[in-house]
């Protein structure tokens, strides 16, 4: 069989990739192993155009949601059903020096699109702890991102586009025209979204992602079921019926997808912050995360093997930035644009010198 592009994980990355590439009418064939507890299944699928501590706006923030905003709903469209849930985002403030930071901040220019409200006070909701206030940030949310998988799944199980299985780059033979795998599968072009196992591909190991676990709580409650996404230290995403996601985590020294009582005790102490409503602890899970260095995604093709590029390197951030950067690295591989310089994989090439270098040494 020929294809246009394979698609190697079918993440969220991944998973937007490929369907953006099939939009634009290109034959696609994913290979992915399927997985219950990759990064992306795990994840509360939360899209914030604020960036943690440091209160300042995501990055792209004004190019990528309403990049983001038309894809979700494109997709919900396309599968008939609700896949991603519009919600302000309440920032609660831990003292007075971080309402005065925040405060200052937020007067800035270009705030105003995302500030709803300030609260210098609580607002007095009941079982909500929030002694110093807070900032109401619009254009939030989160995706159902498990569902939504899973839904590009199923289309592409029915189109026969899925290989259900571990890619093997054993048998994938770089040609004059592109790739082979197997001895039944060609390709112009394979692009690998395999999040934090690109660390061992021996194509793009020397990119600098650091694999990065992060565990996420589901609780339950009686009382406390707000109608926004609470963000202190850690995120509450409230699922209806007093059912909530708790998350995250962030872990450089130990990238296993094992859950750990640490983890939950950090995260149910971070939300007894946030909540004095007494809650059960029903359900805990384990990722890894792709992050990179300088937070910024990675893409491009391989600076020797032009049939090879990778997509990759979002973090926590792929529901807000994949739409948009998808997008983009799809003009790129059909010539119609340039790729961010940003996110492209070029400003890493010395690294890929060097350990062409050292594995030239040892040999």
């Amino acid at each position: 069989m020929n294809y246009d592009f394979i698609v190697v994980g079918h993440g969220l990355a991944g998973a937007i990739l490929s369907y953006t590439l099939r939009k634009r009418g290109h034959r696609v064939l994913v290979i992915d192993e399927p997985k219950a507890n990759s990064a992306s299944n795990v994840a509360a699928g939360l899209l914030n155009p604020v960036a943690g501590k440091r209160f300042a706006k995501s990055w792209m923030a004004d190019e990528f949601i309403p990049a983001a905003d038309a894809f979700y709903d494109e997709l919900e469209k396309h599968f008939g059903q609700e896949l991603f849930v519009h919600k302000p985002i309440y920032k609660i403030f831990s003292s007075i020096e971080e309402q005065n930071t925040w405060m200052a901040k937020s007067a800035g220019e270009g705030w105003n699109k995302y500030i709803e409200a300030t609260y210098t006070q609580s607002i007095n909701q009941p079982t909500v702890q929030d002694p110093f206030g807070g900032i109401v940030i619009k254009h939030g949310g989160y995706l159902k991102v498990a569902p939504t998988l899973n839904l590009l799944t199923k289309e592409l199980i029915a189109k026969g586009l899925l290989l259900p299985e571990r890619f093997d780059i054993e048998q994938l033979t770089l040609t004059e025209s592109g790739v082979k795998y197997r001895e039944d599968i060609e390709a112009n072009h394979l692009i690998f979204c395999e999040g934090y196992q690109v660390v061992n591909n021996p194509y793009f190991r020397w990119l600098p992602l650091q694999p990065t676990k992060g565990e996420v709580l589901e609780v339950r409650t009686q009382n406390f079921n707000p109608s926004c996404i609470y963000n202190k230290a850690v995120y509450v995403v409230p699922e209806g019926e007093g059912r909530l996601i708790i998350g995250a985590t962030y872990n450089w020294r130990q990238p296993d997808e094992q859950i750990t009582k640490q983890g939950e005790e950090e995260l149910s102490e971070r939300f007894s912050q946030i909540t004095s409503e007494e809650f059960k602890v029903t359900g805990q899970w384990a990722g890894i995360r792709p992050a990179v260095r300088d937070r910024r995604p990675l893409a491009g093709v391989h600076p020797k093997y032009k049939q090879l590029s990778v997509f990759n390197g979002m973090g926590s951030k792929g529901v807000l930035m994949a739409p948009f950067l998808a997008n983009n690295f799809a003009e790129a591989l059909e010539g119609k644009t340039d790729l961010l310089p940003e996110i492209h994989i070029s400003r890493y090439f010395s690294l890929y010198y060097d350990y062409i270098k050292h594995q030239n040494h040892q040999t």
